[in-house]
């Protein structure tokens, strides 16, 4: 069909193609460039994120290295001070458990020597005195231990007390003022706040002496004991007891104010 065409018309036709393939030609080229480039600026871009990353991981792992050792090392420094302590405060438990335990022996020493001769004191009898002294210088002496004994419980020197009205015991078991010194030596107990030994003390002075003047005096002691043990119910029957039995002592109106305050408890 072609031949058939007009030569200056075929030319042109030819001239055309030929212009939009090299058109076509330079649009592709222009293209590729831009791609090239988009490409190479990408890869850039890529690589320098890529180092940028690549160096905060880096500054991390350091980083958490150094907070890794600090936090090992704080946690050892408070594990050592954790054992110091605990090291310290096994060393007071010891030192109090000894004092604790030195305490107790010492107590149940002084209970075991102080019950002993009390013991004597019920199983003793009425001898005359020695031949070589005095009935008088014996009553003298024995008056004068009492008094000494007596001074010092009025002191409230109890220990010293304690000790005194315990010679006094030991060395003037026929004496008429034992009661009184067994008396003495139940109060100086209470004072000293062996409550049981006081109870055991003031009882022998009701059970062994129920003539003696004493007795309301010991029962009224025995009762505050009592009530210190929390022993409420003991301490108001040995109040009424002391009342009942002995409604003109001078001790009586205490008792009573006594024995109303614990019935005022219920």
């Amino acid at each position: 069909m072609m031949k058939n065409l007009p030569r200056n018309l075929l030319m042109l036709l030819i001239a055309s193609s030929a212009i939009n393939s090299h058109a076509a030609l330079f649009d592709d080229k222009e293209a590729r460039k831009k791609i090239l480039e988009v490409e190479a600026k990408s890869q850039s871009n890529f690589e320098a994120n890529q180092a940028a990353i690549n160096e905060l991981k880096k500054n991390q792992a350091t980083t958490d290295a150094v907070i890794k050792g600090q936090g090992l090392a704080d946690m050892q420094n408070q594990l050592e001070a954790l054992k110091q302590e605990i090291a310290n405060l096994k060393g007071e438990l010891e030192l109090a458990n000894h004092h604790l335990e030195t305490t107790q022996q010492r107590q149940k020493d002084l209970y075991t020597d102080t019950d002993t001769r009390l013991r004597k004191i019920e199983s003793a009898t009425v001898a005359p005195p020695v031949a070589a002294v005095a009935p008088a210088a014996v009553e003298e002496a024995d008056v004068k231990a009492f008094a000494e004994a007596d001074s010092l419980s009025k002191l409230a020197k109890h220990k010293e007390a304690f000790a005194a009205f315990d010679r006094f015991l030991r060395d003037h078991q026929t004496s008429k003022l034992v009661p009184d010194a067994l008396y003495g030596m139940g109060y100086t107990q209470f004072a000293l706040k062996n409550y049981k030994s006081s109870i055991t003390t003031q009882q022998k002075v009701i059970d062994l002496y129920a003539n003696s003047a004493k007795v309301p005096d010991a029962m009224y002691s025995m009762a505050n004991s009592q009530i210190q043990l929390g022993q409420v119910a003991n301490a108001k029957k040995t109040l009424r007891d002391l009342v009942t039995k002995y409604p003109d002592a001078e001790v009586t109106p205490n008792a009573q104010k006594r024995l109303k305050s614990l019935e005022a408890l219920q």
